[in-house]
C-alpha cells in the first residue's frame, strides 16, 4: 500500500534559483492531496510530474509564500475543464480568503467545497484520518497535519492453516477479517489461531510554519516521517523565535523528542537555499535520520515492519 510525499516548494518566504514556496504533495494509494500552495506550485506539479487530479488542498496559514499559487492553480483546472468538486480545508478565516481570490478569477468550472479544520477534530477518510493541530507561528492562525493511517489487521499464517486442514479459499478469508468458521467436521477455528496482533498504520505529520511546540511532539510520538520547518540556522536563533519559525536543530530537538522514524527539513531562509549543508550537520548533532529536502524530493514512507502490501 503505497503512500509518498513529494516537495514542491522548499524555500521560506520567497522562491529562490533552487527553490520554490511552500508546497507538498502526499500520495496515498494514488489519491493526491496539496499540502499548502505557494507561488508556481502549479509549475512544479508539472515539473515533478504530480497529478491536477487531486481531491484536497490543505492550508497550514495565510501567510502568502503559503497561498498565493492557489489562484492560479484553480483556474488551470477550470481551463482543463474539471467537473469534480474541490476540498479546500484550512484554519480560521479560509472562507475569507478563497472569497477575496474570487475577485481575481472567472466562474469556474467545478466546485469548490471551503471548510474551516479545528484542531483536534480529525477529518475521516477510508483507512485514515487527516488531523489537524495548533502550531506556534507568530502573527497567524496556523495548523500542521498528520495523516493517520487505521490499525491494520495482523499477520495470516497460511502455512498453520494449511496444517489444520482449512482449504485455501473464502475461510481464510473470513478468518483473517476476524471471523470464527467451522469446519466440515465440526471443528470450530478461531481467529486467534491464525491471526497475529493488529498492526499499527503509518503515521506523517507536518508542521507549516511554526516554533518547535509541544504539540508536534505529542502527535508526532513513533511517526514515520515528520516534515518540520527549518527556516534558520544556529546563528539565527534569535531570528527564528523573532519571526516564529524554528532552526534546524530545533526540529531535530522535536524528532527526537517524539522518537520520530525519519525527520525532513524545509522551508529555509534564502540564505540556505543553495548550500544547507550547516542546517544539516546542526540538526544531524541532535537527530541521525535526516533529510534535507529539496524542490522535486519524494520521500516513500514504508510500513515499520517493512510490509508493502
Amino acid at each position: 500500500m503505497s503512500l509518498s510525499l513529494t516537495f514542491l516548494g522548499t524555500s521560506a518566504s520567497r522562491p529562490t534559483v533552487e527553490r520554490g514556496v511552500s508546497a507538498v504533495s502526499l500520495v496515498r494509494e494514488g489519491e493526491t492531496m496539496l499540502i499548502d500552495c505557494g507561488e508556481g506550485t502549479q509549475r512544479q506539479m508539472m515539473r515533478y510530474g504530480v497529478s491536477f487530479n487531486f481531491g484536497d488542498l490543505f492550508f497550514t496559514h495565510f501567510h502568502s509564500d503559503h497561498v498565493i499559487g492557489a489562484l492560479g492553480l484553480m483556474r488551470t483546472l477550470s481551463l482543463q475543464g474539471r467537473t469534480e468538486p474541490l476540498r479546500v480545508w484550512g484554519p480560521r478565516g479560509v472562507a475569507q480568503v478563497l472569497k477575496r481570490a474570487d475577485a481575481f478569477g472567472e466562474r469556474l468550472t467545478y466546485p469548490v467545497e471551503v471548510a474551516e479544520v479545528t484542531p483536534g477534530l480529525a477529518i475521516a477518510r477510508k483507512e485514515y484520518v487527516i488531523l489537524p493541530y495548533p502550531v506556534d507561528h507568530r502573527g497567524a492562525i496556523a495548523v500542521g497535519y498528520a495523516l493517520i493511517e487505521d490499525e491494520r489487521r495482523g499477520r495470516f499464517n497460511p502455512d498453520l492453516a494449511r496444517d489444520l486442514g482449512i482449504p485455501e479459499g473464502p475461510l481464510w478469508g473470513k478468518i483473517h477479517k476476524g471471523e470464527a468458521v467451522t469446519l466440515d467436521n465440526g471443528r470450530v477455528i478461531e481467529p486467534s489461531t491464525l491471526v497475529g496482533a493488529t498492526r499499527t498504520g503509518r503515521r506523517v505529520v507536518l508542521t507549516g510554519d511554526t516554533r518547535p511546540c509541544a504539540a508536534t511532539i505529542e502527535l508526532a510520538q513513533g511517526a514515520d516521517l515528520l516534515v518540520h520547518e527549518s527556516t534558520f540556522g544556529d546563528e539565527e536563533a534569535a531570528r527564528a523565535v523573532e519571526t516564529g519559525h524554528s532552526t534546524a536543530r530545533e526540529a531535530a530537538q522535536v524528532a527526537a523528542a517524539a522518537g520520530v522514524r525519519q525527520l525532513a527539513l524545509t522551508h529555509f531562509s534564502a540564505r540556505y537555499s543553495r548550500d544547507p549543508s550547516d542546517l544539516d550537520r546542526e540538526a544531524r548533532e541532535v537527530f541521525p535520520h535526516v533529510t534535507i529536502a529539496r524542490d522535486g524530493m519524494e520521500i516513500d514512507v514504508p510500513f515499520a515492519d517493512a510490509e508493502t502490501v
